[in-house]
């Protein structure tokens, strides 16, 4: 009997053993295969990083030096040829451009997936780039803005369509970041604009055409060529993407689904764009880009703002925001910081004797403003579900955008020189007015998050979302 007791108990701890290595080898299987995967997803944001990011700043900075080059053109002979200089006409050609940009920014959103992202995005560029040699060849004032109408009409959908496809393709924590790197690395890449359009200025003469007709002509031309850079390698949407691995394209799509549950897109109806265009918190976030761009109104002041170091001090500054912003899942703190920046800022240029203090007051509201930007963009992407929504939301912020370009360029007058003390009153105003809309905006976001989390109704139609605040 004792041997018998004995070697069922010797039987018994060896199952034991047995099932106890099972159970180590079926949790240290499932350790490494979470690793795996998760070295897996990272590894595939970070092939859609490299792939999407550099070129769509590369392609948005491409925007900004064509649309930039008006100012260098006049200085080089173009306002004497063509009359510009008479009356307001520099003005006119000037602003007839925000026409288009600002009417076409939702119709040519809501056609982008139906005709695809790369397709428009390429069609775009390469009109534009036929609109801007034809400028070069404009033999009066009026040609010239009919040409920056149409300027403003291929440019429109260029810029929503890139705010709402990189927001298709990443998480909410992670968006604001991107939207940095693209919008601050194609400023910085803009800044050699200026040097570019000078040299070309010494082409005058050649072909027998004016230095100013040659900044139009070539740039043009390298516009046309970025088109078809385009064209191979704009990524889609990532459930139309062709860079891809199938496995890699589940992984991206599964992170959207997981975070915010728009990876498959609803379809864009009438009634849907009418619904959407009801909802006030879109159009509140749509009011803060004009006072973003209307605190940029320095632009017109050229060497001042459009120097390089307060440019690069605001692209670090936007970066950093973006990282902390990202990393601890708060949007509004953020913007009102940057807010405060631009207001404080703009007190000490206004204000403050020497001009080192005033230089350094340049430094501050250059990064609050245009660090800005990225925030409130990423503000609006993460509060919404739904792509069709997504796709009004974006168009409506950019082309509210426009408006401020077009206040920007009005409150800086030369009457007021060197201190431009109401336009600087005026861009306080518009940031005490924004902080008051996010301050709403806020109070919304946080009663109806509370509300979900008590009734369990669901925000946006999705089961589990909650709006960032």
């Amino acid at each position: 009997m004792s041997s018998i007791g004995t070697d069922t108990n010797h039987d018994h701890d060896s199952l034991s053993v047995k099932d106890a290595s099972t159970g180590t080898a079926q949790t240290s299987s499932y350790a490494a295969s979470s690793v795996t995967v998760e070295v897996s997803e990272r590894a595939t944001v970070r092939r859609v990083d490299w792939r999407m990011l550099p070129l769509l700043g590369f392609l948005y900075s491409v925007t900004i030096i064509d649309r930039s080059n008006m100012g260098i053109a006049r200085t080089a002979g173009m306002g004497d040829q063509l009359g510009l200089d008479d009356g307001n006409r520099f003005s006119v050609v000037s602003c007839v451009y925000f026409i288009p940009y600002i009417l076409l920014q939702l119709p040519t959103n809501l056609v982008l997936r139906k005709f695809g992202a790369r397709n428009c995005l390429t069609f775009y560029i390469f009109g534009w780039g036929c609109v801007e040699i034809g400028m070069g060849f404009c033999k009066s004032w009026k040609t010239l803005a009919w040409c920056r109408v149409l300027l403003g009409a291929f440019e429109a959908g260029f810029f929503p369509a890139l705010i709402y496809i990189v927001s298709t393709w990443y998480t909410r924590q992670e968006v604001q970041t991107r939207i940095a790197g693209f919008l601050q690395g194609s400023i910085a890449i803009s800044g050699f604009g200026a040097v570019l359009s000078y040299v070309l200025t010494l082409m005058d003469g050649i072909g027998g055409y004016r230095g100013w007709s040659w900044i139009f002509i070539i740039e043009g031309i390298a516009t046309v060529g970025c088109s078809f850079l385009g064209f191979f390698f704009v990524p889609d949407f990532p459930d139309k993407n062709n860079f891809l691995t199938k496995e890699q394209t589940k992984i991206i799509l599964r992170r959207v689904e997981d975070d915010r549950g728009d990876s498959v897109p609803d379809g864009i109806t009438r009634s849907k764009i009418v619904h959407h265009l009801k909802d006030w918190v879109l159009w509140a976030h749509g009011f803060f880009s004009p006072i973003i761009l209307f605190g940029m109104g320095w632009s017109v002041s050229e060497t001042l703002l459009l120097s390089a170091p307060p440019l690069v001090a605001a692209a670090l500054s936007a970066f950093i925001f973006a990282w902390v912003s990202d990393r601890s899942g708060q949007r509004g703190i953020f913007i009102a910081i940057q807010s405060c920046m631009t207001i404080t800022g703009m007190l000490i240029t206004g204000y403050a004797d020497g001009n080192g203090v005033r230089y350094f007051g340049i430094f501050v509201f250059s990064a609050g403003a245009s660090g800005c930007m990225s925030s409130i963009i990423a503000y609006n992407a993460n509060n919404i579900a739904g792509q069709s929504k997504r796709s009004v939301s974006s168009a409506l912020l950019v082309s509210f955008g426009g408006i401020g370009g077009i206040l920007g360029t009005t409150v800086f007058r030369q009457a007021d020189y060197p201190r431009y003390i109401p336009g600087m009153w005026a861009i306080i105003g518009a940031q005490i007015l924004m902080l008051s809309l996010l301050s709403v905006t806020t109070i919304t976001y946080s009663t109806l998050n509370k509300r979900a989390k008590k009734t369990g109704e669901p925000l946006e139609g999705q089961v589990g979302f909650f709006y960032i605040l």
